[in-house]
């Protein structure tokens, strides 16, 4: 390999530092505007000066880990949480991990459910000790905020009304092209996240009344949510 002097008329184009914070910039606009398609509901809260400030920090403290974009901003709820800013709006966290979920679940593998009487039949006897597989695509949240009628409240063509001050829970799925996000009772939703923990039935409903948990696996059924039903 030859080494020598450069040829004459041959010099570098720009200044270095300044291509790279050309990129720079260039990445974290991109980032910012990923954060904006993930989490349009926060957006829609705060506004789009708020969001992109905010996302602005979260960029420069959180450089992605994968390639996919639409994986990045994860963690982006766990950052509201403990961003002073974000403070007057104590529900935000719980909205943004209702839109991480939500994808979660659009992007799941599919499976089919069971019929409900294929779901009888199994239960039939000793339920106590069967366990059931949930859709991979069911996604389950209790919060001490009422996430579910804001959620609603703030999607496209939602009409105003007051929002209640309990607190909610949502269960999540997919549902052909759409995530629905159902409000459910916190028991309801304790039982969803102990089967999806891969709890028996009798286990995961052993601290609520037999007629809430009837309620509860009907809910799942009605959905389709239920895939098999296993000997634990």
């Amino acid at each position: 390999m030859k080494t020598g002097a450069v040829p004459p008329g041959i010099t570098a184009v720009g200044d270095v530092e300044r291509r790279f914070s050309v990129y720079r910039n260039t990445v974290a606009h991109s980032l910012t505007d990923a954060l904006c398609q993930r989490f349009p509901t926060v957006l829609r809260l705060v506004g789009d000066a708020f969001f992109r400030a905010t996302a602005g920090v979260f960029v420069a403290e959180n450089p992605p880990q994968s390639a996919i974009l639409h994986d990045y901003g994860t963690a982006f709820p766990e950052f509201l949480a403990g961003f002073p800013p974000a403070a007057t709006l104590p529900y935000l966290p719980d909205i943004a991990r209702i839109e991480v979920l939500r994808g979660q679940a659009y992007h799941a593998a599919d499976a089919l459910p069971m019929t409900a009487q294929s779901i009888s039949d199994a239960l039939a006897a000793g339920p106590e000790e069967r366990g059931l597989t949930l859709h991979p695509s069911v996604r389950v949240i209790t919060s001490d905020h009422p996430v579910v009628a804001i959620w609603a409240m703030n999607q496209p063509g939602a009409t105003p009304r007051p929002v209640p001050p309990e607190p909610q829970a949502a269960l999540m799925f997919r549902l052909g092209e759409n995530i629905p996000v159902v409000g459910v009772t916190a028991d309801t939703a304790g039982i969803v996240t102990r089967l999806l923990a891969g709890e028996r039935l009798g286990t995961a409903c052993a601290d609520v009344p037999p007629q809430v948990a009837s309620v509860a696996i009907g809910l799942l059924i009605q959905h389709g949510l239920i895939i098999q039903v296993t000997q634990t």
